[in-house]
């Protein structure tokens, strides 16, 4: 399949642009306004940008098949065994297919009504398309998806990719179960199992928590030492070099004293192996650290110090927190600047203030990176659940 882009004064110019280099079986898959951007931008108009994907004609199209042979039954989808994490750390037994099946269901009911509306809805006239006159389901089917992926504030990179891969899935008499099934089961082994915390082998496992401000990371280091205390009966020490904001070291103290476990003030390195020596009985030392922006250089050097503090000394996993809601440029900044301290895992936050979860295969797709938890409010020690691939990608793709 190829898709392009294509500008015009409006629509009816960006399409027409469209269908004289792609031709007449062209189909539209996005429209948007672009606004001008620089000096004197407000000058300027605005121009409107169409995505169009077309069909890629082969060299040796099949030869048709003899009147007599009976048509061969559309491929059924098959299913690969999806491992899915629980908050026990316990292996996780294979999803059955019956199962996936089952969650496949509302999405393609879903699909099915909008298709449905779309048929009723179309008109010929609107736009070229191999859609009229006999509408092609598997066309349909592959705007749709893109427009609800875009929808969801996926990236348009990473919604080409996928597209891609539908593409790249369909063969002839493939039926919409078939590609649902496949692009459904691609993105939850894309996302992957979720990777929570670890025990470690001897001594404590030193936990830190970075990200930026405001993006809930004091509550959530609560919630996961309420996780790990009371429904895991393990024994975790709360420590935080969090220095620059009193409310936040007195806000984690607090959860400390309602869990009733050890809770210290760190202001130097020396302090932070002196406090690991000192707790070295616990299984868990959850470390906060000060939040800050891409541009303050000095806290940055300053986390990165109690970071490699414990190197030689402690088994360490580090956890960048981030909010659902920033905006996907600015995450991609924050995940960079991060990466330059240490390799990390994500935890998602605020799920509960959008309504969508692009951002979440936008950075996973961008960093490659685990994402261990996610939270939806701000109550401790529930609102915390560890990721669900199956959940975000069902999401993703229309359902509820």
């Amino acid at each position: 399949m190829i898709i392009k882009k294509f500008t015009g004064k409006n629509e009816n110019e960006a399409k027409a642009a469209a269908t004289k280099e792609l031709g007449a079986g062209v189909v539209f898959m996005n429209v948007k306004t672009v606004k001008p951007k620089g000096l004197f931008s407000f000058l300027r108009p605005s121009t409107v940008e169409v995505t169009a994907a077309i069909e890629e004609e082969t060299d040796n199209p099949p030869a048709k098949k003899p009147a007599a042979e009976p048509p061969k039954e559309a491929p059924k989808p098959r299913f690969k065994d999806v491992i899915v994490d629980d908050e026990d750390d316990t292996p996780a037994a294979p999803e059955k297919k019956d199962d996936i099946e089952a969650k496949l269901a509302s999405i393609h009911s879903l699909i099915e009504e909008k298709l449905s509306k779309e048929e009723e809805t179309f008109d010929p006239a609107d736009e070229p398309s191999p859609i009229s006159g006999g509408k092609n389901e598997v066309v349909q089917f592959l705007k749709l998806i893109y427009n609800t992926l875009i929808d969801n504030e996926v990236d348009e990179k990473y919604a080409n990719e996928l597209l891609g891969e539908i593409e790249r899935m369909n063969r002839p008499g493939a039926t919409i179960d078939y590609l649902l099934g496949n692009i459904y089961q691609k993105m939850i082994l894309s996302f992957g199992q979720a990777s929570t915390v670890q025990p470690s082998d001897e001594g404590p496992r030193v936990v830190y928590f970075i990200g930026p401000t405001g993006v809930g990371k004091t509550t959530t280091i609560a919630k996961v030492a309420s996780i790990l205390s009371v429904s895991k009966n393990k024994s975790v020490a709360l420590v935080t070099t969090d220095t620059y904001r009193i409310a936040a070291a007195e806000q984690l103290k607090t959860y400390a004293n309602i869990l009733n476990v050890p809770f210290k003030v760190i202001y130097t390195e020396e302090e932070m192996v002196a406090a690991y020596k000192e707790l070295e009985s616990c299984d868990y030392i959850l470390v906060d650290t000060a939040g800050h922006s891409p541009k303050n250089d000095d806290l940055k050097a300053n986390t990165r110090k109690f970071l490699h503090a414990l190197d030689e000394l402690a088994r360490k996993e580090v956890y960048l927190v981030l909010s659902a809601t920033t905006k996907y440029k600015d995450l991609k900044l924050i995940a960079d600047m991060y990466k330059e301290m240490d390799d990390y895992k994500l935890i998602f936050t605020k799920l509960d203030e959008t309504g969508s979860l692009g951002n979440l295969w936008n950075i996973k797709r961008y960093t490659d990176t685990a994402i261990g938890y996610v939270t939806t409010g701000q109550n401790v020690p529930g609102d915390i659940q560890s990721f669900n691939p199956q959940t975000t990608v069902k999401q993703l793709l229309g359902g509820k």
